[in-house]
């Protein structure tokens, strides 16, 4: 009984916010999930590029390299663990949608399933900042334009 007065009280307010709106448009995000990006997140112009937010969340690879070697490893889970934690979740679901199947099929045959993965959560949460960019400037007044 309690779960279900608090299940309808944060579905009321994940309903009420753009945010939340925008990001479950994306395959493999709930009600639920959005919430957590949204909390996990915060302000989205603090970042001033999807790359950033993803390493903030720690879904970049790590970069070892010496003169003209590069050569990438683990991810550096450098960063918010939920966010990193909710972004794989949701990752699992949308790996077989079909806008991010044929990616995840390419990178799974060449690096593995579980590589796959982590690159789908972070080109999932590309996507999310995009639509979060988008929903802010959408909430944001417009300024009066003053003819002088």
């Amino acid at each position: 009984m309690v779960i279900d007065r608090a299940d309808t009280a944060l579905t009321q307010t994940a309903k009420g916010d753009p945010r939340v709106k925008a990001l479950t448009k994306l395959p493999g995000i709930g009600l639920l999930t959005a919430m957590i990006i949204v909390a996990e997140v915060g302000d989205v112009s603090r970042f001033s590029s999807a790359r950033k937010l993803a390493s903030w969340a720690g879904l970049t690879p790590t970069v070892r390299g010496s003169d003209r070697t590069v050569r990438y490893g683990h991810i550096s889970k450098q960063g918010d663990p939920w966010l990193r934690w909710i972004m794989n979740e949701a990752a699992q679901t949308a790996k077989r949608s079909p806008q991010f199947a044929a990616h995840y099929e390419q990178i799974a045959h060449r690096r593995g399933k579980k590589i796959a993965t982590i690159a789908i959560a972070r080109k999932l949460l590309t996507h999310a900042y995009h639509l979060l960019r988008e929903a802010e400037t959408a909430q944001k007044p417009k300024e009066p334009c003053t003819a002088g």
